[in-house]
């Protein structure tokens, strides 16, 4: 099942509104709350073309080829994984994984994006499916927001990581510490950024916009202003990383930083949340808490982007839009809005991340 027209992944998702409307819903328990949620099948239904088509893509769009090539690179049996491990720089779980599938299913790099997609659609599917107040529309922003296309066709590997974490969402939510750290951990052995979330998961605890997110904003916007100090500072703090060349990297590609308005996408759910923040108080819900300030990081990283890297520091907020743009912002447009409205503003919604999708498809990438 190869992708050979990218209007279908909207038009799959706008059609799939239709087990919205007709299959039923089940009631469940979601943190002591009984809620509505999609049945398994369905959920499962809505986002297989998906996991379909970032597993028999035949396309080079962003990191393809490179994955090709590391795979045809790996060796094919076990009993070389720990060679090939130990000849590997940076991110030897990746490594192992790759050796591992190979070593079961050949060859063909097919099984090898198929099982990497297989197992991130099913993370985003399950997490979105518990904690999203509209399946349905969780789904279609990850698609038109392009973040399927920007991790599941191309951050291959980051992607994993990210999936690996947001999996572990309910142990953030219940401040299991030990397990979440431990979950962490294993994701950094797929890619190094996911160190990045052990400040994160404590940043993220409590209230919506406590000190600790105020405090992130404050210093994204001075990080902004005094860039050339900021990006002096990174690199001192990399130096002794598998990162350690990552400024000079952005600095001779000449990398001018995320576009402005991916920046605004990642942001209008932090923007909402502090504009109906007396919603978000009143409802003081741990998930929705965690959302909003998961959002607040992801807007001040990417905010930061802005001015530095969008190759590099540009990749990072993904760590904690999953939450706002999944999470977060359909319950905004189910609580911040009066019943009769509710309806207008997913279509507002829709029709706004259509147009983005054209735009960063066709004009910013030139996909179609």
């Amino acid at each position: 099942m190869i992708l050979t027209n990218y209007w279908w992944m909207l038009i799959w998702i706008l059609g799939g509104e239709v087990l919205a409307i007709f299959v039923p819903k089940q009631q469940e328990l979601v943190n002591g709350k009984k809620v509505e949620r999609w049945t398994m099948p369905a959920a499962l239904i809505l986002i297989l073309p998906y996991i379909l088509w970032a597993g028999f893509r035949s396309d080079n769009f962003g990191d393809t080829y490179s994955y090709r090539y590391l795979y045809d690179a790996v060796p094919s049996s076990l009993g070389q994984v720990g060679t090939y491990v130990a000849s590997v720089s940076k991110d030897k779980g990746f490594a192992a994984l790759s050796v591992l599938i190979k070593s079961f299913f050949g060859e063909s790099e097919i099984p090898f994006f198929f099982l990497l997609a297989l197992f991130q659609m099913l993370c985003v599917a399950l997490v979105l499916r518990k904690y999203s107040s509209n399946y349905w529309l969780s789904i279609f922003l990850f698609v038109a927001s392009t973040d399927y296309m920007s991790w599941m066709h191309n951050g291959v590997r980051q992607f994993t990581a990210v999936a690996l974490i947001f999996a572990a969402t309910g142990l953030i939510i219940k401040k299991k510490f030990v397990p979440l750290i431990l979950v962490i951990l294993v994701a950094s052995t797929i890619h190094g950024s996911a160190l990045l979330m052990l400040p994160i998961v404590f940043i993220v605890q409590g209230k919506a916009w406590n000190k600790k997110t105020l405090l992130c904003i404050l210093a994204s916007v001075l990080a902004l202003v005094f860039v050339n100090q900021f990006t002096s500072i990174l690199d001192l703090l990399l130096s002794d990383t598998q990162y350690t060349n990552v400024v000079s990297d952005w600095q001779s590609l000449t990398d001018d930083g995320t576009n402005p308005i991916r920046v605004l996408v990642y942001s209008a759910p932090t923007i909402l949340s502090a504009v109906g923040y007396r919603y978000i108080k009143a409802e003081d819900d741990p998930v929705i808490n965690m959302a909003v300030n998961a959002g607040i990081v992801a807007t001040a990283i990417a905010i930061i982007s802005m001015g530095t890297s969008g190759v590099f520091i540009g990749r990072l907020p993904i760590y904690c839009s999953m939450y706002s743009t999944g999470i977060l912002l359909p319950w905004e447009i189910k609580n911040m809005f009066e019943d009769d409205s509710v309806k207008l503003m997913t279509i507002v919604t829709v029709i706004c991340y259509v147009v983005f999708f054209y735009y960063q498809m066709h004009i910013a990438w030139g996909l179609m």
